[in-house]
């Protein structure tokens, strides 16, 4: 076992490519089938594969005339309009020499015709169209198999399923998908300071808001949370819990990293055969971030100990943990990406950790600026509530400008 006493503190990149590294590792745990319509947020774990070319004919891209394109040498010309095509049209019609068909966008280009001039660029009178512009062979017209070709994978295993991806199942006449299982995450708050819901809390005690709210950051990741009973700052029954929440696929310890208590965990989670991979990350919040295994039964099992501030356990799910659920839910470990956005108003701040701070995003279009919101700590609840981002500051800057490009991770 790697004793966090002599601590291992990374800088958050260390730490993200750490956690990544171990995510890669991690395997789904079993699939079922579902409906199509109950599938959406569940991952993939088949290949969906095109049953036909797509689109299985040539389309149109736009309302017009399908025509010949070697019938305009010369402009204006008359051609005979001898067909209506709109979609689902029969696939009979065939355009002949100075002839053209009227048609709907979506609807298939008829046999003979190799292009689509755009209604605006003719006049229609009675059975006659006259073209005032020419069109190029195989403009307005998507050729078939040209999305796809038949036995062409459409969606690979591992696809978070949205709304894109089950028209794409639909598509192909999918009525029932095989999903990975929602992994299952244990979520074990800890400390005689906290109390449940129901609970009076006492002037020295808080009601217990970190599991609640990693149970919907959990949900919203694609897991399913096992929320475990508070644990006390007694050995024997933190033993018992941990034991518990290393049947589910991953552990989160909320609030027992902090000094003195985390002497408790560490020494129970030292009868697990603990290895720790880092006891710290140079972020704020969050820094005393715990990533490790333990062994339960013949398995290793991974745990992460996160802050108790209410912030810091938000932020830290995100950057650390989320990557650890995805990977056992069967998405494959990605990097982590920030957005970037004009900073409305100037920041000050200390140097030495790479911040990320609640930040409320707003403006109209492309026009998007950010800006802190204020906040009193990772204890804010309040705060955090109120923003819908958070603003990331990199560990060298202790001033950044009003209008400056900012990256920016949504919450």
């Amino acid at each position: 076992m790697l004793s966090p006493a002599a601590g291992k503190l990374l800088t958050f990149e260390e730490a993200r490519h750490v956690v990544e590294e171990h995510a890669s590792k991690l395997r789904p745990n079993g699939k079922e089938l579902v409906e199509l319509v109950d599938s959406t947020g569940l991952l993939l774990a088949e290949p969906i594969l095109a049953d036909r070319n797509f689109p299985p004919f040539p389309r149109s891209t736009r309302d017009g005339f399908a025509i010949r394109t070697g019938d305009l040498s010369k402009l204006p010309t008359k051609l005979q309009v001898t067909a209506e095509i709109k979609a689902g049209s029969d696939l009979k019609i065939k355009v002949e020499p100075g002839q053209a068909a009227a048609i709907m966008t979506g609807a298939a280009v008829p046999q003979g015709s190799d292009a689509v001039v755009m209604v605006e660029y003719t006049a229609r009178q009675g059975d006659w169209v006259e073209v005032t512009k020419g069109v190029s062979s195989g403009e307005n017209i998507v050729p078939s198999g040209s999305e796809a070709k038949r036995g062409e994978r459409l969606l690979a295993p591992g696809t978070r399923l949205d709304h894109a991806a089950v028209a794409a199942a639909a598509s192909v006449g999918k009525s029932h998908l095989l999903v990975y299982l929602k992994p299952k995450v244990a979520v074990l708050a800890t400390g005689d300071e906290i109390v449940d819901l129901d609970v009076m809390p006492a002037s020295h005690q808080i009601r217990n808001s970190n599991t609640y709210s990693l149970a919907a950051q959990i949900q919203a990741a694609g897991g399913e949370p096992v929320l475990l009973p508070i644990a006390p700052d007694e050995p024997e029954r933190l033993r018992e819990l941990m034991a518990d929440g290393f049947e589910a696929d991953l552990l989160l310890l909320s609030g027992g990293v902090s000094m003195g208590k985390y002497d408790l965990v560490e020494q129970v989670l030292a009868e697990f055969d603990a290895e720790f991979f880092f006891t710290g990350a140079q972020i704020q919040p969050g820094k005393p971030i715990v990533f490790g295994r333990a062994l339960h039964g013949r398995d290793w099992k991974y745990f992460f100990g996160l802050p108790g501030n209410p912030i810091s356990t938000m932020v830290t799910f995100e950057l650390f943990a989320r990557v650890m659920l995805e990977a056992v839910a069967g998405l494959t470990p990605h990097k982590l990406v920030f957005l970037h956005a004009r900073l409305k108003s100037e920041i000050k701040t200390k140097t030495g950790l790479k911040r990320f701070l609640p930040a409320i995003l707003s403006g109209e279009l492309e026009h998007t600026e950010v800006e802190l919101a204020k906040w009193q700590g990772s204890g804010d609840l309040a705060a955090v509530s109120r923003a819908n981002c958070y603003i990331v500051i990199p560990p060298d800057r202790e001033k950044i400008a009003a209008g400056e490009w900012v990256p920016v991770m949504l919450r």
